[in-house]
């Protein structure tokens, strides 16, 4: 998997007031920056370091809060930076991870309401579809391909934040077969919950219903955050979707959406997903055929 994008030799180190170290591995995003970043905030988890209050991974950056009256600020910097001189000389390029398949209602009756509310003065081209306009800017043929590009391949969740819940997925294919659409020019007040939207090279799934300018493809079939923890998927925690999540969509018609629908009223509803160990070097080598090894994994459940 090509990028013009890559990993700092070293990561740049530099402090938000007392209580925040802020690391920048790379000044944009990148599958092998986001790669060490994951890496990074997993083994500073795993250290255990008395003081850190909370490690929150980026696309290309990692911020980590601690208590300075618990771990003084020079402590942590070594330890951050003892982790990324590991990760610089191990072979062992592999994350723990999972595969998840998400069902989507693509070219919905949810967003398309929404989006006829904010064509004129708010998107490129006010005749058009979302869609329809994404499928002309990646030089596609018509709607159906974009749905088709959109859902073959996998997607990396590389961070999770901005609003409660909400993913950034990063597709996992060569640098030139990224899907790229401009966000709306002038951001929504509106934007349907679990709307499955795209800005730039990001995809994302909006975890609550308000403001947006992704550009909006259909919804989630879903929740993706459950403050009441009602469902089986949420019984640990509020959120569902962690960085390093694989994400593989799923496209569902209304039959089948409204029947996921009743499984969620019923609380019966679990996503399909499967453990997986996702290597680095197998994605960098061949994008295409290791999509495939991982799909497979989530095919034999």
């Amino acid at each position: 998997m090509s990028s013009p994008a890559t990993a700092r030799q070293e990561a740049r180190y530099t402090w938000g007031g007392d209580e925040f170290l802020f690391v920048e591995v790379s000044e944009s995003m990148s599958l092998v920056a986001n790669f060490k970043v994951m890496s990074m905030a997993t083994r500073l988890a795993a250290a255990g370091l008395e003081g850190v209050e909370d490690i929150c991974p980026a696309n290309a950056s990692l911020l980590v809060r601690f208590d300075p009256d618990v771990l003084p600020p020079s402590a942590l910097e070594e330890s951050v930076r003892s982790i990324e001189r590991d990760l610089t000389h191990s072979h062992d390029q592999t994350l723990e991870s999972r595969i998840i398949e998400v069902p989507v209602w693509y070219d919905d009756p949810f967003t398309a309401v929404v989006a006829e509310r904010f064509r004129e003065g708010f998107h490129q081209e006010p005749g058009g579809t979302d869609i329809d306009y994404a499928a002309k800017v990646n030089n596609l043929k018509d709607a159906a391909e974009f749905i088709r590009r959109h859902h073959e391949q996998p997607w990396l969740v590389s961070m999770v934040g901005f609003v409660a819940g909400l993913p950034f997925l990063f597709q996992l294919v060569d640098r030139d077969k990224q899907l790229e659409v401009p966000k709306y020019l002038s951001p929504r007040t509106d934007t349907p919950k679990l709307t499955v939207g795209h800005g730039g090279c990001f995809g994302c799934i909006y975890s609550v219903r308000g403001a947006g300018g992704y550009q909006m493809f259909g919804v989630a079939a879903a929740p993706i955050f459950d403050p009441e923890q009602t469902l089986d998927d949420f019984k640990d925690f509020m959120v569902f979707f962690r960085p390093g999540d694989i994400v593989k969509f799923k496209p569902v018609a209304e039959d089948e959406y409204n029947k996921i629908q009743e499984q969620i009223s019923a609380g019966t509803f679990r996503y399909r997903q499967v453990p997986v160990t996702f290597e680095l070097s197998k994605a960098l080598a061949d994008a295409e055929g290791y999509n495939q090894e991982l799909m497979e994994a989530l095919n034999g459940i």
